[in-house]
C-alpha cells in the first residue's frame, strides 16, 4: 500500500507537468518512447539473466508490452477522437478490468472488489464527469483497450511475482522495458512526428523527470506495490490518481477544480477501500477447481 500511495503523488505531479509543457508541443509517440529507453536504462543493465527462468522472462516482458507499450499507444490514439474531458470519463472503468482480470486468474468470483471497486468507479465518476459528445465509439473502444491492457498489466505482473518469489523484482524488470519497446518504437515510426521534438530546455528536463522518475521508479513500485494488496485495493488505487492529479493541479498551477465534487468523489474513493477491507473477509462467491482423476 505505501508503494500506491507514493506512486499516486508522483504521477499526480506528473501529469501536471504533461498538460503544462508537453501536451500539443512535442510529440506524444516521441515522449513516450523517450520515457521507455529513460526508463530502460535504469533496468535493463541490471537484468539477471542467468538467475530469471524462461516463462517469467517472457511473462514480465509480455506484461510491459501491455502495461506500458499497448496502453500508451491507444491512449494517445484515442484523443484523436475524444475530447481530454471524455478520455478523463471513460478511463476510470480499469478498476473493473482489475477485479475481473483477477478473478479469473485466481477461478473464482469474489464480492469485495467488485463493491469496492465500483464504489471508486463512481466517485471518479463524480469528479471527472462531463458532457459527452455525441461521436464517441470509436475513441470509447480504443480507450477501453488501454485500460484493458493497463489492468492486464498489473495484475498479470502480481501474479508472476508471486509464483516467483526468488526472482530479484529489481534485477528482473528491465524485461518489463524491452516489452513496452516492442510497441512503442514502432508506433513512433509509424505515426510520430519528428518536426515536433522537444524545442527548450524545460521540455527536455520534463521528459528526463518522466523518463527516470514517472516510467522508472514510478512504474517499478507501482507494480511492486500491486504484488503486496488485493485486487480490490489495487483496483480503487487506480481511481485514487483521479483527485490527487486534480488537488495537485488546483494547488501548484492554479487550475479552476469544482472543490465540492472532488470532495465529494475523493471521498467515497477512500470509502471503497474501507469496504474492501471489511468484504474481504468473506469467502469468495464462487470458486472454479479442475477436476483431477485418481
Amino acid at each position: 500500500m505505501p508503494y500506491l500511495i507514493l506512486v499516486t503523488l508522483l504521477w499526480a505531479f506528473s501529469f501536471s507537468l504533461i498538460g503544462e509543457f508537453l501536451a500539443g508541443q512535442v510529440d506524444s509517440y516521441f515522449a513516450v518512447l523517450t520515457r521507455v529507453l529513460l526508463a530502460g536504462l535504469l533496468f535493463i543493465p541490471f537484468i539477471q539473466w542467468r538467475a530469471i527462468p524462461g516463462r517469467i522472462m517472457l511473462g514480465i516482458t509480455a506484461v510491459g508490452a501491455l502495461q506500458f507499450g499497448v496502453t500508451y499507444v491507444c491512449l494517445y490514439r484515442a484523443f484523436e477522437f475524444l475530447s481530454v474531458p471524455e478520455v478523463l470519463l471513460f478511463t476510470i472503468f480499469t478498476p473493473l478490468y482489475v477485479a475481473l482480470i483477477d478473478d479469473l486468474l485466481q477461478r473464482r468470483l469474489t464480492l469485495a472488489p467488485w463493491v469496492a471497486t465500483a464504489l471508486a468507479v463512481i466517485g471518479a465518476a463524480i469528479i471527472r464527469y462531463d458532457q459527452v459528445s455525441a461521436e464517441f465509439l470509436t475513441g470509447f473502444l480504443i480507450l477501453q483497450l488501454a485500460n484493458l491492457a493497463f489492468a492486464a498489466g498489473q495484475v498479470g505482473y502480481a501474479h508472476l511475482m508471486r509464483q516467483a518469489p526468488q526472482v530479484s523484482a529489481w534485477g528482473s524488470f528491465g524485461f518489463f522495458y524491452l516489452g513496452a519497446l516492442i510497441w512503442v518504437l514502432p508506433a513512433y515510426l509509424i505515426l510520430g512526428q519528428p518536426d515536433k521534438l522537444p524545442s527548450t530546455p524545460v521540455q527536455w528536463a520534463v521528459l528526463l523527470w518522466l523518463g527516470w522518475m514517472a516510467s522508472g521508479l514510478g512504474f517499478f513500485a507501482w507494480n511492486k506495490g500491486a504484488t503486496q494488496v488485493d485486487a480490490g485495493t489495487l483496483g480503487v488505487m487506480n481511481n485514487a490518481l483521479i483527485p490527487a492529479g486534480l488537488l495537485v493541479n488546483l494547488l501548484i498551477w492554479n487550475r479552476e477544480a469544482d472543490l465540492l465534487r472532488l470532495s465529494l468523489g475523493g471521498a467515497l474513493i477512500l470509502f471503497s477501500l474501507a469496504v474492501n477491507v471489511y468484504l474481504a473477509r468473506f469467502p469468495p462467491l464462487i470458486e472454479f477447481r479442475s477436476s483431477t482423476k485418481g
